[in-house]
């Protein structure tokens, strides 16, 4: 059984907030300001105390004015359920429907609002329950259970060192084109050869090609560094 079962029916829009509160707080470990979740859902902040009110009321969230918007365990719980489910539609688009990796998000933001728990099992045994989705990210178990990467920024890695390419902490359209264009995926040896002083930007080294990539390309990749 869905350990969140009990907690629908709930709006898309409802969803979509308690999706955003969960990775804004850090994984609903911290409080988040209404104004930080206003800009996150480019909306007014009253909408969003009027929203954390009616959350509140679900028993989803703890509002308390000036002091933010705390998930509360069900709201978590509700979180990981729409997580899942949006990971799992991407795994499937690209697996199944051949969608490329920097096409799949928008489309799963759609798909994540489906509530049929039969149509999302059969997703995760047909895709053989993968635990991480094109993106890297990880993909909560029906039970809420997932394993995070022992992973770090690209750009916190020491010179000379080498890691496995992870995930993305920027999934956006454009940013995944570029990692296209260049070649850049999940699974790939990346090793820093150079860091120039003045903009912290890379030389790197990814099969037999050497090239120079932003400081904010590398702050934007997941690495797992080799022992």
């Amino acid at each position: 059984m869905y350990f969140w079962r009990n907690l629908y029916p709930l709006t898309r829009s409802e969803e979509n907030y308690i999706k955003a509160i969960f990775h804004l707080g850090g994984n609903a470990s911290t409080s988040v300001a209404t104004n930080a979740i206003a800009e996150e859902m480019d909306t007014k902040p009253s909408s969003v105390t009027d929203m954390a009110k009616k959350l509140a009321d679900k028993g989803l969230v703890n509002y308390v004015r000036y002091q933010g918007v705390l998930l509360t365990e069900k709201g978590i719980k509700t979180a990981l359920g729409i997580i899942r489910k949006h990971r799992l539609w991407e795994v499937f688009l690209v697996k199944k429907l051949d969608f490329s990796w920097d096409e799949v998000h928008e489309v799963a933001e759609q798909l994540e609002h489906i509530k049929s728990e039969k149509l999302i099992d059969k997703i995760d045994e047909l895709l053989e329950f993968p635990k991480y989705d094109p993106h890297g990210d990880p993909i909560p178990t029906k039970n809420g259970e997932f394993q995070e990467r022992d992973k770090q920024l690209l750009s916190e890695m020491p010179l000379s060192s080498t890691g496995i390419c992870v995930g993305v902490k920027d999934s956006s359209s454009s940013f995944l084109k570029f990692l296209d264009k260049n070649q850049i995926a999940l699974g790939e040896t990346i090793q820093i050869l150079d860091k120039e002083d003045f903009d912290d930007s890379l030389l790197i080294k990814i099969a037999e090609r050497e090239f120079h990539i932003s400081h904010q390309i590398a702050a934007n990749l997941f690495v797992k560094k080799n022992s």
